[in-house]
């Protein structure tokens, strides 16, 4: 697609000139001047290039990769669906999409069957249709986009935090306050690059929690995020001494309580309760609420005796 700016358009850079004239957003528009997807005279500039008088806009938007991975006939629990996106009802203990160790059972393998190949190719062979994830054993409410619109639609959302999505946990330890927000950046770990961690410079991460109900011990959050990095809430919850139920990349050492269950959990008691969006195409206020699953639920009834 080529354009032409006109004399309104000098000066004015070229990833607001593209996401004027494309259904495009701006951190789609700034991957493809990256990948020189977009050029003008032909050339590569960087998003801030300004436009000149007898430029040349060229958008070339690559063709999604032929998606490698096998369809595999996997239940899933389709809580919303329709010819843009579809929500799904993550179990515990699926692995969201493909990776080293983890080529099959996953929730790409079984979105691939469901959708006969109808998903978004932003996020490549491995990812399609993936537009934010959850842990393998985080359960939850997941979307997943159908088609390049929907996805960058439902990606400029997330980025400008417009798109509700809440948790909810069960911590170690006790809160003083009734609620609060978490603010501390988070990056990889400066010595186990496989693990996150709070670090000075590192991507602006905000949680905000509330707590649910007290217990000898541990404390029933909900959480929201207003930010979504890489294991967020595992991370702000051990930095603030109150790791996750079950977690045993960023948790302390094991109660008794926590050894007796561990077998119930299988990993972190963190459940992806509820997302609100605007659909990409209507434009309607959407809201899903999922239940606590039963791990979850039997683990709150075995602490009733003990609540404060």
């Amino acid at each position: 697609m080529l354009h032409i700016p006109t004399s309104e358009d000098i000066g004015k850079r070229i990833d607001k000139f593209v996401a004027e004239r494309e259904e495009l957003t701006r951190s789609a528009i700034q991957k493809y001047i990256e990948n020189q997807s977009i050029t003008v005279n032909g050339e590569k500039v960087s998003k801030s290039y300004a436009l000149r008088e007898g430029d040349r806009v060229e958008i070339i938007i690559p063709e999604p990769v032929d998606v490698a991975i096998d369809a595999e006939d996997i239940p899933l629990s389709i809580v919303y669906e329709d010819s843009d996106l579809l929500v799904v009802n993550k179990p515990k203990g699926m692995v969201v999409h493909p990776a080293p160790g983890n080529y099959t059972g996953t929730l790409v393998n079984a979105l691939l069957h469901h959708c006969k190949g109808s998903l978004s190719g932003i996020n490549g062979v491995i990812r399609p249709g993936i537009v934010h994830r959850i842990d393998k054993d985080t359960s939850g409410l997941l979307i997943v986009a159908k088609n390049d619109f929907a996805h960058n639609h439902l990606a400029e959302q997330i980025r400008v935090h417009s798109f509700l999505r809440e948790y909810e946990a069960l911590a170690v330890g006790g809160f003083r306050e009734d609620e609060g927000t978490v603010n501390a950046p988070i990056a990889r770990h400066p010595i186990d690059r496989k693990r996150m961690a709070v670090v000075m410079g590192g991507r602006e991460a905000l949680t905000h929690w509330r707590v649910l109900n007290r217990y000898q011990g541990y404390t029933h959050l909900r959480l929201r995020l207003e930010t979504g990095r890489t294991h967020q809430i595992r991370v702000h919850l051990s930095h603030t001494g109150h790791p996750v139920f079950g977690d045993t990349v960023y948790g302390g050492g094991k109660s008794k309580f926590e050894e007796q269950n561990a077998k119930l959990v299988s990993g972190q008691c963190l459940h992806a309760k509820t997302i609100g969006f605007i659909h990409p195409r209507s434009g309607e206020a959407l809201f899903f609420e999922s239940e606590l699953p039963d791990y979850f639920q039997t683990l709150l009834e075995k602490l009733e005796d003990s609540k404060i």
